[in-house]
C-alpha cells in the first residue's frame, strides 16, 4: 500500500515524520476533553447559560465528527500533506480567536471552525503514517501514534485543570498556538508528501448526503439527552432527527453504489478486516468515552475530589496505555492483530468491569489503580492493531476514504457511548436517592459498555489471520 513519495523539501526520516504527525493529531484529540474543565470559568467570565455552554463544547464534537470522511476524500483529491497542514493553520488560528472571545456567541463559531480543522487534519495522518513506513513496520508506528492519540483522550482533564487554575480559561486554547506553529514548521520540513498516482472527481450530492446525514446523527446523539430525547423545538424531535440521519444515509448509500468515483468507495467493506476493524474501533471509542463520563462523575461526585485529582486518579491508565500500544504495534507487525484485538477487549472490559464493582462512597483513588491498569493494558492492546488491520490491504488511492471511514467510527461511537452512559445515568439516579442510587446507576452503565466490549472480542475472532 505504501506510495510514491515526492520530497519537496522534506527530510526522509520516517520516525521524524510520525513524530510531527503524533504531536498535530495529540493538539486535536485534547480539545475534545480539555475545554470542558473551564466550563464553570467561562459560564462566569462570558456570562454564558447552560445550553451555550454545552454547544461551547458540541460545536466542536459535531463538526469534527461529521467532516471526516469529507476531508477523507479530499486529502485522496489534492494530496493528504496539502490537507494535513491546512487543517493544522486552521485549526491553530480558530484556537487563538477562541481565546480572544468575549461572548458565548463567538465562542461557539470558532469552536465550530476549530472542528473544521480537526476534520481537515486527522483523516491524513493516517494515510500519511501508511505511505511513510513501509507494511512490515507500520503496526509500530500505528502503535506509537495511538498511544499518543490514547493518552491526549484522558489526559484533557488534567491538564486542562492545572491550566485554567494557573493560567485562566482562555490558556487551553492558547496553548495550541505555539504548538501548532511548531507543528506546521516541522510538517514542512520533515514530511513528505506522496505522489498521487491518479486524479480524483469530487462528489458533491455524497458530499451534501453525508454531511447531513452524519451531522443530523451526532447531533441527535450529543443533544439527546439534553432534551430527555423529546422535542427539541417545534415539531423538531430528537427520534425525528434520528429518523431524517437514517434516510439520509441510506440514500447515501445508495447514489454512492451508482458513482464511477463515490466519496466512500463501498469497495472497502468487502474487505473483512476493514468492516470488522472500523467496528472494533467504534466499539472501543464507545467504552472509551462513556468510561470517561462515568469515572469523571464517580469520583468528583461519590467520592469528592478536585478536577485535578480526578486526573491525577487516572494517571494508572494513562501509563499503562502509553506503555503498552507501542508494543502492541511491534506485535502487530510480527504476529498480526487478530489475537492482540480478542484479548485487548477482553482485558478492557474486566477493567471497566472492576471500575464500576471495587468502589463504594468511602473509596479512595487507590481502588482504581487495578482496574485502571486493566483499561489501559486492554485499550493499549486494541488501538494500533484495529487502526493497521484496517488500513493493511487499502490501496493508495482509497486510503483517505478508509481512514475518514475508521475516524467517523472513532467519533461517532464516542458520541454514543457517552450518549448511553448518560442516559444510564440520567434514568436510574435521581437527587432524592442520592449516592446508593448513583453508585447502582455507574455499575449498570459500566455493565453496559463491558457487555459491548465482550460482543467486540467475539468479532474480533472472525478477523482473517496475518499472512506471512
Amino acid at each position: 500500500m505504501r506510495g510514491d513519495l515526492t520530497r519537496t523539501g522534506a527530510r526522509s526520516d520516517p520516525w521524524l515524520a510520525l513524530g510531527v504527525l503524533c504531536l498535530a493529531n495529540f493538539l486535536i484529540l485534547l480539545d475534545t476533553t480539555i475545554v470542558n474543565t473551564a466550563a464553570p470559568v467561562m459560564m462566569r467570565a462570558l456570562e454564558a447559560g447552560i445550553d451555550e455552554i454545552l454547544w461551547i463544547f458540541n460545536g466542536y464534537l459535531l463538526t469534527f465528527a461529521a467532516l471526516l470522511i469529507v476531508f477523507g476524500r479530499l486529502g485522496d483529491l489534492v494530496g493528504p500533506r496539502t490537507v494535513f497542514i491546512a487543517g493544522l493553520a486552521g485549526f491553530t488560528v480558530a484556537s487563538v480567536l477562541c481565546g480572544l472571545s468575549t461572548s458565548p456567541g463567538m465562542l461557539i463559531v470558532f469552536r465550530i471552525l476549530q472542528g473544521v480543522g480537526a476534520a481537515a487534519l486527522v483523516p491524513q495522518a493516517l494515510v500519511l503514517i501508511s505511505a511513510i513506513f513501509p507494511a512490515r513496520r507500520r503496526g509500530a508506528a500505528f502503535g506509537i501514534f495511538t498511544a499518543v492519540a490514547g493518552l491526549a483522550s484522558v489526559s484533557g482533564p488534567t491538564l486542562g485543570g492545572l491550566l485554567v487554575t494557573e493560567f485562566g480559561w482562555q490558556s487551553v486554547f492558547y496553548l495550541n498556538l505555539p504548538i501548532g506553529l511548531i507543528a506546521i514548521v516541522a510538517t514542512l520540513r520533515l514530511v513528505p508528501a506522496p505522489r498521487t498516482a491518479r486524479s480524483h472527481r469530487f462528489d458533491p450530492v455524497g458530499v451534501l448526503l453525508a454531511t447531513t446525514g452524519l451531522t443530523a446523527l451526532v447531533f441527535g446523539l450529543i443533544e439527546g439527552e439534553r432534551h430527555d430525547w423529546g422535542t427539541v423545538a417545534g415539531p423538531v424531535s430528537i427520534p425525528a432527527i434520528f429518523a431524517a440521519s437514517v434516510v439520509l444515509l441510506v440514500t447515501f448509500v445508495l447514489w454512492e453504489r451508482r458513482r464511477a468515483e463515490p466519496l466512500v468507495p463501498l469497495t472497502l467493506f468487502r474487505d473483512r478486516n476493514f468492516g470488522i476493524a472500523t467496528t472494533i474501533t467504534l466499539i472501543t471509542s464507545f467504552a472509551l468515552y462513556g468510561l470517561l463520563l462515568v469515572f469523571v462523575l464517580e469520583t468528583q461526585t461519590l467520592l469528592g475530589m478536585s478536577p485535578v485529582e480526578s486526573g491525577l486518579s487516572a494517571l494508572p491508565w494513562t501509563l499503562a496505555l502509553s506503555a503498552v500500544a507501542p508494543v502492541a504495534g511491534r506485535l502487530t507487525d510480527r504476529i498480526g492483530g487478530k489475537p492482540l484485538l480478542v484479548s485487548g477487549l477482553a482485558l478492557f472490559a474486566l477493567g471497566v468491569l472492576g471500575v464500576g464493582l471495587l468502589p463504594d462512597s468511602s473509596s479512595t483513588a487507590a481502588v482504581f489503580v487495578l482496574p485502571l491498569i486493566a483499561v489501559g493494558v486492554g485499550q493499549g492492546l486494541t488501538l494500533a492493531p484495529a487502526t493497521t488491520e484496517a488500513m493493511r490491504d487499502i490501496t493508495p488511492g482509497d486510503s483517505g476514504a478508509a481512514s475518514g471511514i475508521l475516524n467517523t467510527a472513532r467519533q461517532v461511537g464516542g458520541a454514543l457511548g457517552a450518549a448511553v452512559a448518560g442516559a444510564i445515568l440520567q434514568n436510574r439516579a435521581t437527587g432524592e436517592l442520592g449516592q446508593h442510587a448513583f453508585l447502582s446507576a455507574a455499575r449498570t452503565a459500566l455493565a453496559v459498555l463491558a457487555g459491548v466490549l465482550v460482543a467486540g472480542a467475539a468479532l474480533a475472532t472472525l478477523m482473517k489471520p496475518k499472512r506471512h
